[in-house]
């Protein structure tokens, strides 16, 4: 996603083939987490999510992430919804945004993870 983060919001509209490739690795991306959260939310015994936005909720109650990172996931996990089922309504410049500032918070959701397990990363 790295080679994307210098598009402009004009440049990802003018062009399908790479709203595509962003819409999908970033759906994909948004969807490893969630998966890895509720993996995390089954073993762990925690409460049930009611929602993609929850999950992360989930994770933030019993300190497996922080205020910080519980709102971008949050928005990422709407912003995924969005992108499956209403991609109609996909807004360039969101998109844009979360490649431009947010490619390494998905890193930060993986460290947390990883920090609050014990595993090695």
């Amino acid at each position: 996603m790295r080679e994307y983060q210098t598009i402009t919001a004009a440049q990802y509209a003018a062009d399908w083939k790479t709203q595509r490739i962003v819409d999908r690795t970033l759906q994909m991306a948004i969807e490893v987490c969630l998966d890895i959260a509720g993996h995390i939310i089954s073993d762990e015994g925690y409460r049930v999510p009611n929602s993609y936005a929850d999950t992360f909720s989930v994770l933030f109650e019993n300190q497996v992430i922080d205020g910080r990172l519980l709102s971008v996931l949050e928005k990422m996990a709407r912003c995924r919804n969005l992108i499956v089922h209403h991609y109609d309504k996909i807004d360039a410049e969101i998109i844009v945004g979360i490649l431009k500032k947010n490619l390494p918070d998905f890193e930060a959701f993986k460290i947390a993870v990883l920090s609050v397990f014990g595993m090695e990363r």
